[in-house]
């Protein structure tokens, strides 16, 4: 394993996502389906407008009786709504009508109400009015049967508007993905907890929590296993029944990195392990028995950028989301880059207002002040030539964690 070529970013991404399949469905109250995803398509139960209504306030006519203004027309009765009027509007005859009245029979335009004049049970119509003005047809935004929401689309405010107009009070979404977490290492404590003169406190789990959770997943915190071989294999099997094992350290070649070989007794069958890219090379996938299993690399940087660059992608493709998770789009250079090596750099940089990304200074994959910073990743493809300030280059947007 330890001769392994590195493989690219691309190819890692395409073998951690073609792996997973969708989790399980569930019937979900409306109420509480904001950020969920869709299993299954949304199909109107309801016609929208039912019937033609009017779009504004005022007076519901014939066409024909204001083509020529002046017009003085007879006020017979009103269309509020949630009301309506049972008759029907004649020769010469207007009704009073309220935004999202039912159009009454007979009339077939809406004059507003600034261009009347009101006397008592006349109106004057000062302003002439074409056939079906500010008149809201029956299903102009959809009709019963139409599929209004698509299945895998992630449902937002607007969406969960839309599904209560179309009267669906219950919606099959995707189960939250189940994602254990597992960070490893002597040097490591818990925030608050008592630090020794060697140790460190674990940022990586919670950082990793929080973004599963943004994504529609659930995280399962196993805690912090020590450089144990027996510690680490028993608290490893806290991952039975998780949609996905990610371990947070111990995946490079130092004698106390351990995840490979005590997994590896565990039932671990790795797919791959180290990528082309930095920060992150130590990236270790594969299953441990039927379990997905993500070896995320112990820095705080290189792991919440494999978390970036993975994890999102995997919990999309667990929630049923083809190609989702990430934000990529292009900025303009604010400053300049060299030629690039073999592996595929993402450099943390600010992002203006007006698009313009600049490079931080220092890289340190150890400095998470940086990426708190940061508006996007700077993409710099193996190879890539040097760039200079003001040419375009590909971001990853650090946006939605």
């Amino acid at each position: 394993m330890a001769g392994q070529p590195l493989i690219t970013v691309e190819a890692a991404l395409a073998r951690i996502t073609g792996a997973l399949s969708p989790v399980g469905s569930e019937m979900v109250s409306i109420a509480q389906v904001h950020g969920r995803v869709l299993a299954a398509a949304v199909t109107s139960n309801r016609t929208q407008p039912p019937f033609a209504v009017s779009a504004m306030d005022g007076y519901a006519v014939r066409a024909g009786d204001v083509a020529k203004v002046p017009a003085k027309l007879t006020v017979i009765g009103q269309a509020p709504a949630g009301g309506a009027f049972g008759g029907t509007v004649g020769p010469g005859q207007a009704v009073r009508i309220f935004t999202g009245g039912p159009l009454p029979k007979g009339a077939d335009t809406i004059v507003i109400q600034e261009n009347t004049q009101a006397d008592g049970n006349q109106v004057t119509v000062t302003q002439p009015v074409a056939a079906g003005r500010h008149i809201r047809a029956e299903g102009l935004d959809f009709r019963t049967g139409d599929v209004m929401l698509a299945a895998g689309r992630r449902l937002g405010a607007r969406d969960v508007a839309l599904a209560a107009a179309m009267n669906v009070p219950w919606l099959s979404v995707r189960r939250r993905p189940r994602i254990a977490l597992l960070a490893t290492g002597d040097e490591l404590v818990r925030p608050g907890e008592p630090i020794g003169p060697h140790q460190i406190v674990s940022s990586n789990a919670l950082g990793l929590a929080a973004m599963i959770a943004a994504c529609g997943g659930e995280a399962i915190d196993l805690g912090i296993a020590a450089d144990d071989r027996e510690e680490l294999r028993v608290m490893a099997l806290g991952a039975r029944g998780a949609d996905m094992l990610i371990t947070l350290g111990g995946a490079s070649v130092g004698d106390h990195d351990l995840v490979q070989s005590v997994l590896g007794e565990a039932g671990l069958k790795v797919d791959f392990w180290k990528i082309a890219m930095r920060p992150g090379k130590p990236l270790i996938f594969g299953h441990m028995n039927a379990t997905p299993m993500l070896g995320l690399p112990g820095n705080p940087v290189s792991s919440m950028v494999c978390a970036l660059l993975f994890v999102r992608p995997a919990i999309a493709a667990l929630l049923g989301q083809v190609g989702g998770g990430n934000y990529t789009g292009a900025a303009i250079l604010g400053s300049d880059m060299p030629q690039n090596d073999n592996r595929q750099d993402y450099v943390r940089a600010s992002l203006s207002a007006d698009g313009v990304a600049t490079p931080f200074t220092v890289q340190d994959s150890a400095m998470l002040s940086s990426l708190a910073k940061a508006g996007c990743l700077i993409i710099r493809p193996p190879f890539a030539p040097a760039a200079k300030a003001g040419d375009e280059v590909p971001v990853l947007l650090l946006e939605g964690d």
